[in-house]
Parts: structure tokens; sequence; C-alpha cells
């Protein structure tokens, strides 16, 4: 029996080199993998849960789904939605879901914490059932593995224990989904601190940035005196170091890594090098890009095609739910 997988990402602009890396790259290996059976989402609803902008969400949306196809997922091989085109079923859920966990539950996790310090006057029920909507986006398709972040363990840790309550008082068989990882599934933030984020003004390189934007947001990248005893390990250079192997390969990160103890490292050519092997890997994404944003009716009908999919995975689990619930079908 096939692994089912589901990767999910909200519209909040165009994806850059930590979603690149950290999700679709691994998922582009898992979807030609026969053990695996592959669906990707845009979580629509997902971002009306802090404060966004209504009249540009559905481009926002657009903007992601094409970026998915751009980096290579195929809908022939991958079931590819849009998270709304089965709210009916997904929140529906998710309501199910939330009758057998409790407000105190919710309201320590970490993350909501967080997000009550980040936006104190938006503190509504949608953010405090935020993980219960992840969890229904992943076990309405009884998906076992996800590829998010190490941040995203907390969310995955509601939906795993949803899972054991629904199947020990309603004898389900959902799956307890993991995290996996894949190998940039931290990118390091160009600015030298924390993580690649889409709300940190500068830290990331957007799939669609130029050679010349790429240059100039890698100027900004922190550096030191490019020569010391050891190789630092956390900050700008290492962050630099950790682009150079993924972009460039380990042998080329290691005689980066002899020159800093050596003769030191010239950080003007290290850039530039840097900044053209990412744009060479960008530039076929830019490509298919172009194209697709050319053919809106191809673009239509994959997310017609991708939501006909995956209902009619959603559809059985709901509707078993419903009866083990003691529900009307």
């Amino acid at each position: 029996m096939k692994k089912r997988v589901l990767a999910g990402m909200r519209p909040t602009g165009r994806l850059h080199l930590g979603n690149y890396l950290g999700a679709a790259k691994g998922m582009l290996a898992l979807q030609d993998d026969p053990d695996y059976e592959t669906l990707f989402t845009v979580v629509d609803i997902h971002a009306i849960t802090t404060p966004y902008d209504a009249t540009s969400l559905q481009q926002s949306v657009r903007d992601v789904y094409l970026d998915y196809l751009a980096v290579g997922l195929d809908p022939e091989k991958s079931a590819i939605t849009v998270q709304s085109d089965l709210a009916d079923l997904i929140t529906q859920l998710s309501f199910y879901f939330s009758s057998v966990m409790t407000v105190a539950r919710m309201r320590h996790l970490p993350t909501f914490k967080d997000k009550v310090k980040q936006h104190p006057d938006y503190v509504t029920m949608a953010l405090l059932n935020y993980p219960l909507l992840m969890a229904a986006d992943i076990l309405i398709y009884k998906a076992g593995m996800v590829p998010v972040g190490i941040d995203q363990e907390p969310h995955l840790e509601i939906a795993r224990e949803v899972a054991r309550k629904m199947n020990e008082q309603y004898g389900m068989d959902f799956p307890e989904p993991v995290r996996f990882a894949t190998k940039g599934e931290y990118v390091p933030s160009i600015l030298g601190e924390g993580k690649m984020s889409k709300s940190v003004e500068g830290s990331a390189i957007e799939l669609g940035d130029d050679l010349d934007t790429i240059v100039a947001r890698l100027k900004k990248a922190p550096t030191d005196s490019g020569k010391g005893e050891t190789v630092p390990t956390e900050g700008g250079v290492a962050n630099l170091l950790q682009f150079v192997e993924l972009f460039q390969g380990e042998a080329k990160r290691r005689e980066y890594e002899a020159a800093y103890v050596g003769e030191g490292i010239r950080y003007g050519d290290l850039k530039k090098e840097l900044a053209e092997a990412i744009f060479a890997e960008l530039q076929p994404i830019q490509e298919r890009r172009r194209k697709l944003e050319n053919n809106p009716e191809y673009v239509d009908r994959m997310m017609r095609e991708g939501a006909e999919r995956s209902r009619a995975i959603a559809e059985a689990t709901v509707a078993e739910v419903r009866e083990k619930m003691g529900l009307r079908k």
C-alpha cells in the first residue's frame, strides 16, 4: 500500500527558496517514487485565521498554485488542490475534531501564544482552532507523512492526538501523521538570523528573482573578515556556507571552509558565484512559470481536476466519520 503524503502552503506571497528547498524539492522526489501517493494544497482558509487582505487573496492563491506547477509538481502524478475548493468537507471535519479536544489544550499551544502576542487584536476562534483545521487537512486524506519544518511539530502533535482520540472513541483508522525532513528543511535567512521567511523583510530570495536581484539580496548578507582559526557555525557566514552546499555542493563548501582557516575568503567572489548558482536553478522554474501564465485555461482545468481527485478521498473520510459518530450519512 502506498504511503500518502500531504504538503500545504499558505498563500502569503510567492514562494521563496525556503519553501522550495524545505518542502517542494523533497516532494518532487516523492511524486516520482512508486511507494508514495502525493497531495499538495494551497491552504487559503488558513490565511483568514490572521489579518489578511480579502481583495488580493485569490491572486495570492493563484500565485502559489502557479509556483507549485512551475517547480515541477505534476498534476498527472499528484493531486494539487486549493483548500477552499473542499471547504465544505475540511471545515466540517475540523468541527467534528473540535468535539474531542479541549479549549485548555488548544490555548496552551506555544504557537497560539505566539500568534496572540503578534496579533493581540485578532484573537479569534479561527486562530484557536487553526491546528484542528490543519489536522483536518491531513487526516481527511488519511495522510501519514507531512514535510514541514520543526516549528510545525506542535501542530502535528495535535493532529496525532486527534487521530488517537477519534480512533479510540469512534473506531476510526486514522494514521498518526509524522513530520519528515528534507535536505533543505531549515533554510536560513540571508540576514544572518532565524530562517528564511516571507514575513521578515529582506530575509528571502524569491523564486521569481532575476540574477541582479539575487546579487543585491546576497550583498546584504552579513559576513566577517573572511579569515579565522575556526569556521563559524552560526550567523551570516555559516548561513552563506549552507547556501553554498545547497546550490554548489558539499565539495565547494569544504573548499571555502579550508580557505577560511587558511588564506581567507573573498566574500565578493563567493556571493557572485553563489548568486549565479542559485539563478541557474531558478531559471527553468521561471520559464515554466511564464508559460503557465500564458495558459490560464490549463491552470483552471488543473485546479478543477485536482479538486475532483481529492474530493473523492475526502468525501469517503467524512462519510465514515459521520457514520461512526452517529450522525446521518
